[in-house]
């Protein structure tokens, strides 16, 4: 598939601002963000449903609906930024109008559930969308200066090639060795609950990135043995793992594995390069991964090269 991206970011562009998926607590959180943004020179416009409520969604699917198609129409917005993830895109995925968006390339941003959408519209679109920071969660308070550097260039930059080095401290090397491939993944529960489903795209050949937050070890076990078995894990040319936030047992259970075993023993499953512990998922520091677009992993250099620009 060919990939259709989106055009960079310039200062002065209007930044859509939505809510796909939970409502945030603290609405100043909101506020606070679109200062941030229009503080670098960004315009901003948000949902005319940003606020709404139902349960534990940002509003009901309608409402949610109304506010992604309403940014995409939109021939001002030229981003999309999500206020933060939580639950409910998965239900927004059978209605979303994916011609309106393929005619309309705009970029979107987040990760968590958001991870639904990224997936559906690489599917459907071929559309480049971006795991990356969201503005209620990492674009308010202290920022982490990492992420926002990550961030903004691969954004706002047009290059066609880009490095990242990875810490060698802190990445654990699996398995080694070097491979090419398009970059897709994200939160390992939203990968595994849209197989099945005519929303999920070939991970043939892929860079498959998987990070989750709150998930007990053996849960994450099972979801990689989901991933094993439904021959997705064979299928990909790397695996890349990141920040397993909080994923520790819930209750003392005598020879429970950790994270880092769950991992380890799934390596043995697979004869890719294999790295984990790398900075994305639900921590403050976190790289920007562009979905679609095509990489190449080295174990030995630690580094992940961008063989082409995610952005027009």
């Amino acid at each position: 598939m060919k990939p259709l991206k989106p055009a960079r970011l310039s200062k002065g562009d209007l930044i859509g601002i939505i809510s796909p998926a939970s409502p945030i607590a603290d609405l100043t959180k909101i506020q606070e963000g679109v200062r941030y943004l229009e503080s670098l020179g960004y315009r901003t416009l948000t949902g005319k449903n940003i606020e709404a409520r139902e349960g534990y969604l940002a509003g009901n699917d309608k409402q949610r609906l109304a506010d992604f198609h309403s940014m995409f129409r939109n021939r001002r917005v030229k981003a999309i930024f999500c206020v933060r993830g939580g639950y409910g895109t998965p239900r927004l995925l059978s209605s979303l109008d994916y011609n309106l968006i393929k005619a309309n390339p705009r970029i979107l941003v987040g990760f968590s559930d958001i991870t639904a959408l990224h997936l559906a519209l690489w599917h459907r679109c071929g559309l480049v969308t971006f795991s990356g920071p969201m503005l209620g969660v990492d674009m308010i308070g202290s920022r982490d200066p990492f992420t926002e550097e990550h961030f903004w260039s691969v954004l706002t930059s047009p290059s066609n090639k880009r490095r990242i080095s990875l810490d060698g401290e802190t990445t654990v090397v699996h398995r080694k060795g070097k491979a090419t491939g398009r970059i897709l993944g994200g939160n390992l529960s939203l990968v595994v609950n849209l197989l099945g489903t005519p929303f999920v795209p070939g991970f043939k050949g892929s860079i498959l990135f998987l990070e989750d937050v709150g998930e007990e070890p053996y849960r994450v076990d099972r979801m990689m043995m989901q991933l094993r078995n439904s021959g997705i894990l064979g299928a990909a040319s790397c695996l890349l793992g990141g920040q397993f936030t909080d994923c520790v047992p819930k209750q003392s259970v005598p020879g429970s594995q950790t994270i880092a075993e769950v991992l380890r023993e799934v390596s043995g499953h697979v004869k890719v390069p294999f790295l984990a512990n790398l900075p994305f998922g639900h921590q403050p520091q976190k790289l920007t991964l562009p979905i679609g677009v095509t990489a190449r992993v080295n174990t030995q250099t630690l580094s992940i090269d961008l063989l082409e620009s995610p952005v027009l």
